[in-house]
C-alpha cells in the first residue's frame, strides 16, 4: 500500500477538525501519519482542554507556530519537511472526508508516473445555500480526468484549478519544484500547480475523492477573499498573465442564473448579483494593489499578516 502522509495546517480549531481527524480514522487507506501545523498554541490548548483529544489522536503530530510566522506556501512547506512518505496529502482543517474511500481515490491516479497532483472533489455541506451549492456543483464536477499543457489553449486558467482543500503531490516531483512559493497571500497550490503543468507533468481531478467543504460569505468577506486572489494574480504575472479569470467567472454567474431559475428561485439572481459584484470588485482591485494606498489594501485584505 503506498506510504502517504496527511498534513493540515490548523487555525482557531472547531468540531469539524474533530470530524476531519474522525474521517480519516476510518479510510480504507489509512494515512501514515497525520501532521497538523497549528497557528497560535493557545486556541489549539483552549479547544481541547478538558477533552480526551490527546487520547483519541495519540498518533497525531501537533506542531505549533506563531500567527507572525504563517505563510500560505512557506507554513505547508514546514508541514512537508516533516514527513517522509513518497506522497503527501494537504487537506484544510474545516474539510470533512464524505466516505471511507477519499484517500484511496485520491492516490489512485498516481498509478500514472506522470501525475505529480490531485485533488478531490469538494460538496456543499449541511447549510449551505443554493448558490454556494450549484458554485460546488460548477467547480467540483462529477466527472474525473486529467490535465496538462495541452489542455492550456482550451481549458485557459482551469487547467492549473486544483485546491489544497484536499490534495495529493508526490514527493519527488514536489522537491524537484522547490515546493510552494513562500510568502504567498493566497493561491499557493495554483501557483504550483501551473509550475507542475509547466514542468511537463500532469493533474488528475480525483472526482471519487468527496470532502464536504463550503462557506456562506458575505458580500464584505467575499470581496476580502477575492481582494488577496487578486494580489495573488498580480504578484504572479509569469502564473497568471493572458488567462482571463473574469471570464470563467461570469460563466459562473450566468449558469447559476438558469440553475436558480429552473429551481425556481429567480429571486435569489438578487443575491448571486451582489455576491458576484462583491467578488469582481475585490478581485478588480487587489489586481491594481500596487496603486491604492497602503492603509486600503490592509484594509481590503483578509490576510493581514501578509503585509507586516
Amino acid at each position: 500500500m503506498t506510504q502517504a502522509d496527511v498534513i493540515i495546517p490548523v487555525y482557531k480549531p472547531s468540531e469539524k477538525l474533530i470530524l476531519l481527524l474522525e474521517g480519516l480514522k476510518r479510510q480504507t487507506h489509512p494515512a501514515s501519519r497525520i501532521i497538523l501545523i497549528n497557528t497560535e498554541q493557545k486556541y489549539f490548548d483552549k479547544f481541547i482542554a478538558g477533552t480526551d483529544f490527546k487520547e483519541r489522536f495519540k498518533d497525531v503530530l501537533v506542531k505549533h507556530i506563531s500567527k507572525e510566522k504563517f505563510d500560505h506556501g512557506g507554513t505547508r512547506n514546514y508541514g512537508v519537511s516533516l514527513s517522509e512518505a513518497p506522497f503527501f496529502i494537504m487537506m484544510t482543517d474545516d474539510a470533512v472526508p464524505a466516505d471511507d474511500k477519499m484517500m484511496e481515490q485520491l492516490l489512485k491516479p498516481f498509478e500514472d508516473k506522470k501525475v505529480g497532483m490531485s485533488y478531490g472533489r469538494q460538496l456543499a455541506g449541511k447549510g449551505s445555500g443554493m448558490i454556494e451549492s450549484y458554485t460546488r456543483i460548477f467547480n467540483y464536477p462529477g466527472e474525473s480526468c486529467v490535465k496538462s499543457a495541452k489542455n492550456l489553449k482550451t481549458m485557459g486558467i482551469k487547467t492549473f484549478f486544483a485546491s489544497n482543500v484536499c490534495a495529493a503531490y508526490r514527493r519527488d516531483i514536489f522537491d524537484e519544484l522547490k515546493g510552494f512559493t513562500s510568502h504567498t497571500i493566497f493561491n499557493e497550490d495554483m501557483i504550483y500547480a501551473r509550475g507542475l503543468i509547466n514542468a511537463g507533468y500532469f493533474i488528475a481531478y480525483a472526482a471519487g475523492a468527496r470532502v464536504e467543504h463550503s462557506h456562506n460569505y458575505s458580500g464584505a468577506r467575499q470581496f476580502r477573499r477575492n481582494f488577496d486572489l487578486g494580489v495573488s494574480h498580480a504578484d504572479h504575472p509569469e502564473i497568471f498573465d493572458g488567462l482571463s479569470a473574469e471570464s470563467e467567472g461570469m460563466r459562473l454567474v450566468k449558469k447559476t442564473c438558469v440553475y436558480l431559475c429552473r429551481q425556481k428561485k429567480p429571486w435569489l439572481i438578487v443575491k448571486l448579483f451582489w455576491q458576484s459584484g462583491c467578488k469582481y470588485g475585490g478581485y478588480f482591485l487587489g489586481k491594481r494593489y500596487k496603486h491604492l494606498p497602503g492603509s486600503l489594501v490592509r484594509r481590503f485584505s483578509m490576510n493581514k499578516g501578509y503585509w507586516k
